[in-house]
């Protein structure tokens, strides 16, 4: 071969090497750089394994349906918040707290612990928990181990964190395991439903305030579900004539509603550069029971794993044989969604046109501002 040849050839090789390069599929970036996530036992993915608490799930059969088995997650495979992580094109779970440190941090952490809520007291009843103002303070603090990878320059690290996504889910058991607990908790004497939920938000707009100051700009919160109507609630509800308990219902929709005007005060300007997103779990889980059919449940008034009436006396415990289908279930157990309703409220959240499931504009439209 002379030169002119062998100059041709080295040409056609890497011609062609480049062509297979470009047509390797490229790893998908995430819409967004980074998740950090708040939340209760709904989206808790480890964080009380190691706690002194009955609110814990790093047993079987939850985990049955998890790549990783009984991880903490309180369902049979993945939350709400890791098939919100997929569509964000994350190519990992976003992790728990307890067990990320370092640079890892970079992309996010889950802060959520089983039995917390807005108020501090919230969950005593179950033992020990991260509450919401005990999550904030350790956003604080990881924004602060942050501060190293920005060589202490705040301004980069201000225009990092505004591009993360922040997802809050709380207020659940401040009803659940405080206002409707009578034995335990004095709060329902103390307050009607009216001024409760005026408190709770009173607490939550200090406690959101504080994550804005802390740098989070593109927050999703999350509204209250229909707690009257999970089989925990209906296994201790002598309706009369409702399926579910309106009362627990009816005092949720005050906090719902006070929640997204909230919303709106911060997207108008009281918290300036943010933009908030509100999630309406009380109207996308009524949808799932209204058109369960559709959705191919079979069963939304039991827990596929549970004890007693509805599956849902005592949750399900462990080493217990839970059902065979969990697709035709919309409850895991006496508190929790099945992965399968998981997986369709995180959609309606992330892509839905509607404003009934996300307002003012879905995820996806967030990611994008």
């Amino acid at each position: 071969m002379d030169f002119a040849g062998f100059l041709l050839w080295v040409l056609a090789s890497f011609l062609l090497l480049t062509a297979k390069a470009c047509s390797q599929p490229q790893e998908q970036q995430p819409q967004v750089p980074c998740f950090f996530i708040f939340g209760d036992s709904l989206v808790d993915n480890g964080n009380n394994n190691g706690l002194l608490t009955l609110a814990r799930a790093n047993y079987m059969p939850y985990g049955l349906d998890f790549p990783q088995g009984a991880s903490g997650r309180f369902t049979n495979g993945r939350t709400f918040v890791d098939i919100l992580a997929q569509l964000l094109g994350f190519p990992n779970y976003i992790p728990a707290y307890a067990r990320v440190r370092g640079r890892a941090l970079l992309q996010g952490a889950n802060y959520a612990s089983g039995a917390s809520g807005i108020r501090d007291e919230t969950g005593n009843n179950l033992g020990d928990h991260t509450s919401m103002n005990q999550q904030v303070a350790k956003f604080a603090t990881t924004v602060e181990q942050l501060r190293r990878y920005f060589r202490g320059d705040s301004m980069a690290l201000g225009n990092y964190l505004s591009k993360c996504l922040i997802y809050s889910g709380l207020g659940s058991n401040d009803y659940l395991n405080n206002y409707f607990m009578t034995d335990f908790y004095s709060t329902r004497t103390a307050y009607t439903p009216i001024t409760y939920a005026a408190s709770l938000l009173q607490d939550y707009t200090r406690q959101l305030t504080g994550l804005y100051n802390l740098g989070a700009r593109k927050v999703i919160v999350s509204a209250v579900g229909q707690i009257g109507c999970i089989p925990y609630e209906l296994a201790r509800y002598n309706g009369n004539g409702s399926r579910c308990n309106e009362e627990i219902n009816n005092a949720i929709i005050l906090f719902n509603s006070g929640l997204r005007k909230l919303v709106d005060r911060f997207n108008n300007g009281e918290l300036q550069g943010a933009k908030f997103v509100y999630l309406d779990s009380f109207q996308s889980s009524q949808d799932l029971v209204l058109n369960a059919k559709t959705y191919g449940f079979e069963v939304v008034d039991k827990g596929c794993c549970g004890v007693g009436r509805n599956n849902g006396q005592i949750t399900c415990l462990p080493l217990q044989l839970p059902c065979d289908d969990r697709r035709k279930y919309l409850f895991w157990d006496a508190f929790h969604p099945t992965e399968v309703a998981n997986i369709l409220l995180a959609k309606k959240a992330y892509s839905s046109k509607s404003k009934s499931y996300a307002y003012p504009i879905n995820i996806q439209q967030l990611t994008m501002l």
